[in-house]
Order: C-alpha cells, then sequence, then structure tokens
C-alpha cells in the first residue's frame, strides 16, 4: 500500500492477503499509533499482531525532536502541563492527519479508532474529546486528560464513543491519579468507558495489550 504524503510520518502494517481480499466496501476499520516521549513510530507497531488482522494498522511519528533521541509531541512546563504553543501545533497537525487518513487510505471513516501511550494517550484524548466525530473508540494508556490546554471538551457528545482507559497503579511517571480522574469525567457523559488499573510502573504489559485489543475486536466487529 503507498503511504501517502501528510502532515505527520507514518508507517503501515502490511494487511494479510486475506484480509486485503475481505475489504468491507466501507474501507478497513483503522488503529492509529501514538507513542510516548522520546520514542517513534516503531515503537508501538510491534503492537501489529495483537490486534484483528482486519484493522489497517497505522503507526504515527510526533512531529518535534527530543533532545535525548526520538521523538515528541511537545515539551512539558510540568506533569499535566504541556507546553502550550508545541501542544497546539502537534494537536492541529494531528486533527489534520486524521482527516487525511480518512481521505486517502481505504478506510471506514466512521470507524478510526486512537490508540496512544503516555503524551500519545494524551494526544488521544485531546482529539477525540474536540472532534468526536472522527474517532470511534480510544485507548488512552498511561496518559492523562489535556485539561491545562486551550481545548474546548465536548463531554456532550460522546455518546456511544468507546473509552478504554489503562494505567498501571504503580506509575511514578504520570500518577494513577492523573487515569481516575478521566475516569470521573468519562463516567459523567455517555460514553462506553472501560477503566482497568494493572500492577505496572509506566508501561504497558501483556496483560493490558490483551485486555484492550480484546475489546476493540468487540467493539468493531461485534458490538452488543
Amino acid at each position: 500500500m503507498r503511504i501517502v504524503e501528510s502532515t505527520l510520518l507514518h508507517t503501515i502494517a502490511p494487511l494479510s492477503p486475506d484480509a486485503e481480499r475481505a475489504r468491507p466496501d466501507a474501507g478497513h476499520p483503522a488503529v492509529i499509533l501514538l507513542h510516548g516521549r522520546g520514542a517513534s513510530e516503531d515503537d508501538l507497531l510491534g503492537l501489529s499482531p495483537y490486534f484483528d488482522p482486519h484493522f489497517l494498522i497505522i503507526a504515527v511519528r510526533a512531529p518535534l525532536e527530543f533532545g535525548y533521541g526520538g521523538f515528541t509531541w511537545y515539551d512539558l512546563q510540568e506533569i499535566g502541563a504541556p507546553e502550550p504553543a508545541q501542544f497546539a501545533q502537534s494537536y492541529e497537525r494531528l486533527v489534520k492527519f486524521i482527516d487525511d487518513v480518512r481521505t486517502h487510505y481505504p478506510v471506514d471513516p466512521e470507524r478510526i479508532v486512537l490508540v496512544g501511550f503516555s503524551m500519545g494517550g494524551v494526544m488521544a484524548y485531546a482529539v477525540s474529546l474536540t472532534e468526536p466525530e472522527k474517532i470511534h473508540s480510544v485507548v488512552a494508556h498511561s496518559a492523562y486528560l489535556p485539561e491545562n490546554s486551550n481545548l474546548v471538551f465536548r463531554w456532550g457528545a460522546l455518546k456511544g464513543k468507546g473509552f478504554f482507559v489503562a494505567h498501571g497503579a504503580a506509575d511514578p511517571v504520570i500518577r494513577v491519579e492523573y487515569a481516575r480522574r478521566a475516569k470521573t469525567l468519562l463516567e459523567r457523559t455517555e460514553a462506553d468507558l472501560v477503566y482497568r488499573e494493572y500492577p505496572l510502573q509506566h508501561s504497558m504489559s501483556e496483560e493490558s495489550v490483551m485486555d484492550f485489543t480484546q475489546w476493540l475486536r468487540f467493539r468493531i466487529f461485534d458490538p452488543r
């Protein structure tokens, strides 16, 4: 599959021939992977085998170079407080990228999923809470809501949107209280929320990955 020129560099996991032949008329459901600080698009691409093979998996590179290696979405003033100008720029580029995916790739625009870890999860929250019509479901792993930003969250427009919030109970980087805050706010909406804490620090585990990929498969292919 040709990778189109877009606002963000990205890599697409190859589809199996069976999945390509079975492409629905509306297009493939798509998973957009958003990595954390100091990583790259390759960091989460290794999750591809865990997803249903009919997903089109797109791994995105954050737009800013990180001084210690890898890439980042923004600098931090402190945990929970992104540097405003960089955050706004990355947010705008990610929204445009999602529009590019919907337009130029063989995907179902009604079944776009964001899976983000750490800063990538922050970006997933940012887009899904401001442009919910573009996103079907979100996995925010080890992240926080970007409340200290200029974004206006559309809490009343989340009916039927899926959120899987996962966090390590012993996370020393982004404390689990941030995930609990997201849980509290999302529970007040009509979103379909699943919340899980794991015996982890700032990382994913086999258990958490299996949990959210199975959740996604049911939400996309076997909604109840």
